[in-house]
């Protein structure tokens, strides 16, 4: 009889033990699994690996990691719910390893999930390090927020751990005071089709632009019937645009990646809401040799959600585009104003504004006019004063207090707690249990 209960004290022990070896192996592979509700995405399905890091951990929690082996675009991502017109920032630190990338802007990043906006990207080895995105929700109630390992542009090989999520919710700034910043970019050395090209800005340009400029300044206000202002710094660089982008429809033109350094020293120094590249691709020795496809003036791009435009030099340094004269040029401002708008009216897009195309100002009986241009069509634009069929349309007076996100609105933010991670076991078999629940509802 003592046998027989001996026999089944052991047999329970047993049990037990074995019980307890199962739930830590189980607990270890869901460590190594569970990725609070993170959705894991990949371009090459099945390429890449997803793992939670007990050895590389941060501040004591356990890392997220990304090892791809091969070029792969790989990110695991979190739908959170935002208010609308709202400044965000999300931060993380990162640390990678042997990071390689096939494309410029990819690398170890925060993303937005189906959009262009995105954080640095971080390359090569690199110790924990803090990076951040910073973005207005403008029309979005949710969206992805994602933890990458590559980019929009390419892709990555290497590994990347992230910890330490946060999320806070800035104060949107509502003046309608514009801040720009103009780059002169006085010299172009690029090799074109294995020909070097030199041009230089001159003196006499310099002195033109800087005039066209404060007429901009002043039309702005003017034109928009005191709806927004307009304040330029103006910086001239001697560093040289050494390389140049191109597509079909422009030819080639001047990318923010082309000038990432000059915009970086400009952006150290104070806080912008648009960017102007003023450039000169050609000259009178260089007439066709930067091969340009009918634009002096190119925009509707952005730099981390600024505006970004290219305002391109004449060849003909006796041209009057940029030149005020009562006989030719009453406004030469309008390339200025005419690629800022295009922001204006990207931003009202994004925003979910009704808006015509800049472009379509002949749809609606406007046409080029001697001595001004486009004048009052862009007048009309900015003032939602174009005559329709749906009535009064153009650009909506909200826009103007629109401007890009700024680290000065997070001065008195709030944290979110969308990326709380669970602190100890109770609160992970609290997190499992709503999981559960969750599933079964």
């Amino acid at each position: 009889m003592e046998n027989k209960e001996k026999n089944t004290i052991i047999c329970r022990i047993i049990i037990f033990a074995i019980v307890i070896v199962i739930l830590f192996f189980a607990y270890q592979i869901y460590q190594r699994t569970n990725f609070n509700d993170f959705i894991r995405y990949e371009t090459k399905i099945n390429t890449s690996e997803f793992v939670r890091d007990s050895d590389i951990k941060y501040n004591n929690e356990r890392s997220y990691k990304i090892k791809s082996s091969e070029y792969n675009d790989a990110m695991f991502a979190k739908k959170i719910k935002l208010n609308k017109k709202t400044p965000y920032k999300v931060t993380c630190m990162v640390k990678t390893n042997n990071v390689q990338s096939n494309a410029e802007n990819v690398g170890a990043q925060i993303s937005i999930q189906g959009s262009t906006e995105m954080s640095k990207s971080i390359t090569g080895t690199q110790d924990w390090q803090k990076i951040e995105l910073i973005f207005n929700s403008k029309n979005r109630e949710e969206l992805e927020i994602g933890f990458r390992l590559g980019g929009n542009y390419g892709e990555s090989t290497g590994e990347a751990w992230f910890a330490n999520f946060t999320i806070e919710e800035g104060k949107q700034n509502k003046d309608n005071n514009w801040k720009f910043a103009c780059i002169i970019l006085k010299n172009t050395r690029v090799n074109i089709n294995n020909n070097q090209v030199n041009i230089n800005i001159t003196e006499n340009e310099i002195d033109d632009v800087k005039s066209i400029i404060k007429r901009f300044e002043d039309c702005c206000e003017v034109m928009s019937n005191g709806k927004m202002t307009a304040k330029s710094d103006i910086y001239e660089s001697d560093n040289p645009i050494t390389e140049l982008s191109y597509d079909e429809n422009h030819g080639y033109y001047v990318s923010t990646e082309n000038i990432k350094e000059q915009i970086k020293e400009v952006l150290e120094k104070d806080e912008y809401d648009h960017i102007f590249a003023i450039v000169k691709l050609g000259d009178e020795y260089h007439q066709n040799d930067i091969q340009i496809k009918d634009w002096i003036g190119l925009g509707s791009m952005n730099y981390h959600e600024i505006g970004f435009s290219n305002i391109r030099l004449p060849n003909d340094s006796r041209s009057y585009i940029y030149k005020y004269n009562t006989r030719v040029n009453l406004f030469p401002e309008e390339v200025f104003l005419h690629e800022f708008l295009h922001t204006l009216e990207r931003n009202a897009q994004d925003y979910g504004y009704e808006r015509p195309e800049l472009h379509d100002y002949e749809k609606y009986g406007y046409k080029e006019e001697p001595l001004i241009g486009q004048k009052k069509w862009y007048e009309d634009y900015m003032n939602k004063n174009i005559n329709s069929i749906e009535g009064k349309i153009g650009l909506p007076s909200e826009i103007y207090i629109l401007k890009p996100t700024k680290n000065s609105e997070f001065k008195y933010s709030y944290k979110i707690d969308e990326f709380k991670q669970p602190q100890n076991l109770i609160e992970e078999i609290q997190e499992i249990i709503r999981k559960l629940i969750n599933k079964f509802k």
